[in-house]
């Protein structure tokens, strides 16, 4: 049976790429982010990109330009040499998985999206499935796995049977994505859901009126939403989705 996410991922809001903000000396996915977060009691969001020597860091983009005082790819270089290229808008490099996991030790929910590695939502996936999956090996804390990729959610439904898995899902307007037309328009109606055994999605806030998502949501689904930006588009999410993820506030907790 696939696992369901665990009710602390739909209780305390998620905190996207943990609670950043470079005004504090708090980039995007840093540590200073990561205990941040933890320390208000949210959950994390994180992002995870491969590294030249096949290890699994916790970045958001394909480059180092924006987030790192650094050029080119994050794939081309190793993971010792990326933990000495300092985050920009605060003082440290960039961390494995397995050091963020070991930092948050369980204390609150993590949640994982696995970048698409090869640009067109295909198959051409692996090495950074299977870096995630070595990382998280033996990890007792509440996790849980996405991608916008379905064939990254069905590759980690292989490698970590146990773990809940979702999809990332958004409008897939053409305008946002380097994505064709036929592409944008099979993952915006989210068939691949029941194919790969997932038990939650994430989709885009300013799309939650979907009929596709109300649909999954009364067939069991959990819907996540990203990315909550103030409490008004908080309330107006909370109407739909069971839980947020958010940046730029902080979100209070329900109840």
């Amino acid at each position: 049976m696939t696992p369901r996410l665990p009710v602390a991922f739909l209780s305390a809001p998620l905190a996207h790429r943990a609670l950043h903000d470079v005004a504090d000396g708090r980039p995007e996915n840093s540590r200073a982010a990561i205990r941040a977060a933890m320390d208000h009691g949210y959950g994390i969001e994180i992002d995870v990109q491969l590294s030249a020597d096949d290890r699994a860091m916790v970045f958001h983009d394909y480059a180092l330009d924006r987030l790192a005082d650094g050029t080119g790819p994050i794939r081309a270089v190793p993971a010792g040499t990326l933990d000495k290229i300092p985050l920009r808008g605060g003082c440290e490099g960039i961390p494995t998985l397995d050091e963020v996991l070991d930092i948050v030790a369980g204390q609150v929910p993590v949640l994982i999206e696995i970048k698409d590695q090869d640009g067109a939502m295909d198959e051409a996936i692996g090495p950074l499935e299977q870096a995630t999956a070595h990382a998280l090996a033996g990890y007792t804390g509440p996790v849980a796995l996405m991608s916008f990729n379905p064939h990254s959610v069905a590759r980690m439904a292989e490698l970590c049977p146990d773990i809940p898995r979702g999809i990332v899902t958004s409008a897939y307007k053409a305008d946002d994505w380097p994505l064709n037309a036929a592409t944008c328009a099979h993952l915006r109606a989210i068939p691949d859901y029941d194919r790969i055994r997932a038990t939650f999605i994430s989709h885009e806030v300013a799309d939650l009126a979907r009929p596709r998502v109300t649909e999954l949501k009364e067939q069991g689904a959990d819907i996540l939403c990203w990315t909550v930006k103030s409490p008004e588009q908080e309330a107006r999410a909370r109407k739909v989705a069971q839980n947020i993820t958010f940046e730029g506030y902080l979100a209070p907790h329900p109840g």
